[in-house]
């Protein structure tokens, strides 16, 4: 099975790399300047046990010759658009499309351009940056990839990827409810996200604070959001999530405030604006979350200033 890995950050370079080191045919799709580093260093999986370092195989849009069986999309969403022009050509009529990026508006996208039939759902949960060296540090322990049918339910096209994802270094399932796990996710990274970009600090920063209401009221708003989509989080999940963003002493921020803080861009509006923008379609109120959309675009703003 040739496996095409459009983009070689902390994402992709975690799960790419560690389907490579188990031996499975991996080529990474990646712009000049990744590129130019990958040769020189290697990718090298740091920060959790010993380092693991593989040379790579490559590809630019210029070589990239296709089809592959499956192609993970691995980028952020302000570069997706590039990304599906670099990568089409690797797309063909029995490809499998198989996105990480957050929130779903990304669906919207791969189905207009490659059909709904070819783009699966998937959600990954890793806790990993690029070090200023350009590799991929491990913060955590957490390493899991879920992958499913748009459409629900189960197939032999999923079950094949599971069997053939399935490798040391993360779990790997399939999932009968694919965009419930991607709503969950999403309702999940809005709320630490909001929480922690409005308040400047970590979770723990905020609870000492005395802001221990915020998170679980910025849950609420987005929560709302899901089951008014048909997607409600079960009481379990609302419990989990509840803890994670009121707890003591906690030094967990969210991608986007630590972007943010960096003077960097922000996945706000696929993240955050999305998720407020089809709150109005569905009539939810999400005055909290909104605030945070404000918050973020006004980072913008000066950032393109």
């Amino acid at each position: 099975m040739r496996i095409l890995v459009v983009g070689a950050g902390a994402t992709g370079g975690f799960f790419g790399g560690k389907l490579a080191l188990a031996g499975r045919d991996v080529t990474f799709l990646v712009r000049p300047a990744r590129a130019r580093l990958l040769q020189e260093r290697g990718l090298r999986i740091t920060g959790r046990g010993p380092e693991e370092a593989l040379r790579p195989r490559l590809a630019s849009p210029e070589t990239l010759a296709g089809p592959y069986d499956l192609v993970m999309v691995t980028v952020k969403a302000r570069a997706l658009p590039q990304a599906l022009d670099d990568a089409a050509p690797a797309v063909g009529p029995g490809t499998a499309v198989l996105p990480f990026l957050n929130g779903l508006a990304h669906l919207d996208t791969l189905n207009a351009r490659f059909g709904e039939d070819a783009v699966l759902g998937g959600i990954v949960q890793v806790l990993a940056t690029l070090d200023p060296v350009g590799d991929v540090r491990l913060l955590g322990d957490l390493g899991d990839l879920t992958l499913g049918e748009q459409r629900g339910g189960s197939s032999a096209r999923v079950e094949k990827l599971v069997q053939h994802l399935d490798v040391p270094g993360f779990e790997v399932s399939a999932s009968p409810d694919v965009l419930g796990a991607m709503w969950n996710k999403w309702v999940f990274i809005s709320t630490l996200g909001a929480l922690t970009t409005l308040m400047r600090g970590t979770v723990g920063d905020i609870a000492e604070a005395g802001g221990a209401w915020l998170g679980p009221a910025l849950l609420a708003e987005a929560a709302a959001v899901a089951e008014a989509a048909g997607h409600p989080l079960s009481e379990r999940r609302r419990s989990a999530v509840t803890a994670m963003v009121t707890q003591q002493g906690s030094t967990a921020t969210a991608s986007l405030y630590r972007d943010a803080a960096a003077g960097l861009p922000t996945e706000g509006e696929h993240i955050l604006g999305d998720l407020t923008r089809r709150a109005r379609a569905l009539s939810v109120p999400t005055p909290l979350l909104d605030l945070a959309v404000l918050h973020l675009r006004v980072h913008e703003v000066r950032l393109d200033r």
